[in-house]
């Protein structure tokens, strides 16, 4: 018999009511292990939504990347995934993914990318962040990052930051050993891009990247990019 893989998602949120059903519905379908909430003090419907679809969800202080940090340390799962509550991943790239780490040859990787929308300008964005990603191995958490426990554990999880933190991790993790960019995609919400405007929102995007990887403070690059979207 094929040696299973059990896959613990985990989901940080914060207010996140408006989309979080769909997203755990979904997840559903596909049937990982596990799904973990990693909570920052929601003041909406954000847990209780969680509870009525049997999610756990781990309460912590706010921040991304102590809530995930605080969810991935109660997981039990074989592989951790780390998905955004406006992201959504299909049954093809979760077996995908499955397929490749059970061969033992990676540590962890991340998915392409895709903006949900149809304007050609947003398309074009997600073909480019999937280049930036596969040859300057700049990965962002709206990717999907994916990791061995134990590897995460080796190399304290996320950095607590308040912003970048995906960026550090997986430059930390390409250090580490072998990863992959696999060819199926994450697709998440445009909601920053119609809420702020593509050019905006995509110049800022990389201006904070830049910055972050020139040792700019990412306490200060923070208030360029507000929490609620």
């Amino acid at each position: 018999m094929e040696p299973t893989l059990n896959v613990s998602v985990i989901i940080p949120t914060w207010n996140e009511s408006r989309l979080l059903p769909d997203t755990l519905e979904r997840l559903k379908g596909i049937a990982p292990y596990e799904i973990l909430i990693g909570d920052g003090g929601s003041d909406d419907d954000t847990q209780d939504i969680a509870e009525r679809h049997g999610v756990r969800c781990i309460a912590s202080a706010r921040g991304r990347a102590v809530q995930m940090n605080a969810a991935a340390g109660q997981a039990q799962g074989d592989l951790l995934l780390f998905l955004h509550a406006d992201s959504h991943l299909d049954e093809a790239g979760f077996q995908r993914m499955v397929a490749v780490m059970k061969r033992g040859r990676h540590i962890g990787g991340a998915f392409s990318l895709e903006i949900d929308s149809p304007k050609p300008a947003l398309r074009t964005i997600s073909r480019l962040a999937t280049l930036r990603s596969r040859y300057l191995n700049l990965v962002y958490g709206d990717q999907g990052i994916f990791v061995l426990p134990e590897v995460f554990r080796e190399l304290g999880g996320f950095s607590p930051l308040p912003i970048c933190e995906d960026l550090d991790f997986f430059r930390r993790l390409k250090k580490r050993g072998r990863t992959v960019l696999l060819r199926e995609s994450i697709s998440t919400s445009a909601r920053r891009w119609h809420a702020e405007g593509l050019v905006w929102t995509t110049s800022r995007n990389i201006l904070i990247a830049s910055l972050f990887l020139m040792g700019f403070s990412p306490t200060r690059l923070s208030k360029w990019y507000p929490p609620k979207r």
